[in-house]
Formats: structure tokens, sequence, C-alpha cells
């Protein structure tokens, strides 16, 4: 295929992810007339990446955190928005990686930009942890928001996946509201760094609409 034929593939296939909603609201019965896609999810890890490198001025690479945050997701256009309910993390690593390697298999720097999304999946490099404590605390944010909007009723919310699993309990025994589990699990799960750990417990203890 030619590089004109290789660029369009390429894009086609990544505007899937604004079609693909975030599996998370769908299995809490987000009930909002536009629910987050894929799409946004990426868009937001990448302001919110912007946001905590001008106020906490860290020292790394931004551009380099920027395209691993773009491409972090690309996976799901192959294999879907795939939680941890319903999929353990070594099988569905493996099943990204082998999707992403596929998808770049034509691109002229799809080994670079494959190497990029192996960097964020070992969080070994100062850019690869700054890119995933985005990624982790913007689903944590995004869940706030729709908190305060009263798009969730715990009442009705908890299902096959949540009813029962231990983790679930144990949060929701720490945190009554739904936003509250999902940032108390974040700061546990994550061992986020005190800056990104600060924003998160602003987050958890303020009405961030009215901000």
């Amino acid at each position: 295929m030619s590089k004109e034929g290789n660029v369009i593939q390429f894009y086609v296939l990544c505007n899937k992810l604004k079609d693909i909603i975030r599996t998370g609201w769908k299995l809490w019965g987000v009930k909002r007339e536009r629910v987050e896609s894929v799409a946004e999810h990426v868009y937001g890890t990448q302001m919110l990446a912007i946001a905590m490198y001008s106020e906490f001025e860290y020292k790394l690479d931004i551009s380099k955190v920027l395209t691993m945050l773009a491409v972090h997701e690309l996976e799901e256009t192959v294999i879907g928005d795939l939680t941890l309910f319903e999929i353990d993390k070594n099988s569905k690593d493996k099943l990204g990686h082998e999707a992403v390697k596929k998808i770049l298999s034509n691109l002229l720097k799809g080994e670079e930009i494959d190497k990029l999304i192996i960097e964020f999946d070992e969080r070994k490099s100062p850019e690869a942890k700054f890119a995933f404590f985005c990624d982790k605390l913007e689903a944590d944010l995004q869940c706030k928001l729709y908190d305060e909007q009263n798009c969730v009723d715990l009442k009705t919310s908890f299902n096959k996946y949540t009813k029962d699993n231990l983790k679930v309990k144990e949060v929701f025994e720490k945190e009554k509201s739904w936003s509250g589990a999902w940032l108390y699990f974040g700061q546990e799960r994550y061992k986020y760094d005190e800056n990104f750990l600060k924003v998160s417990n602003y987050a958890k203890n303020n009405n961030i609409l009215k901000k």
C-alpha cells in the first residue's frame, strides 16, 4: 500500500475510538445523553497531562508523554475496551500487544510507536509513569463529574461484575459515594506521586463542577 493509503488506513482505524463507549460507564449504568467514548478519554488524558506539567513543573519530555497518551488505547480499535472485571491483566496485555503489532505493521514508524506503547505499559521511565498516572486519574475525575451530574444511582447500578466483587465491597466500606470509591481505589492501587495524590484528594473533597 502507498504511504497515502497507510495514512488513511491508520486514521480510519483510530477513528473507531470515537464510537467505542468506555465499558466502565456501561457496567456502572451511567445515565446520560452522551457517555464518554475512548477517543474522548484519550483527549482528557492529554489535557490533564498538560495541566499537571504546567502546574507542578515536572522534568520530563511532555511531547513524548502526549504521544504515548495519543496511542495508549490503540489496541481497543481491535479488542474493544475490556475491563479487569472481564479479563485478567496478563491476558489483556497479551491480546493488546498482538493487536498493536498488527495495527502498526504497515507504518514506516510503526516499530517506534510500538516501543512507546511498551514503554507506557512497563511504567519504568519518568514519562511512562507520568502518562500512566494521567490515564488513571482522568478516569477517576470523569467519574467525579458524572457523580456530580447525578448520572449514577447506587441503588440500581451494582451488577453481576460488581455486586459480589470483594475489592468493590472493600472499597465501598471505606467510601460511600460512587466517585469517592473510584478516587480512593485509584489512590490505593496506583500509588500516585505527591502531586497526583494532591489533585485526586482535591477532587475527592470538593465539588469540581463549581470550581
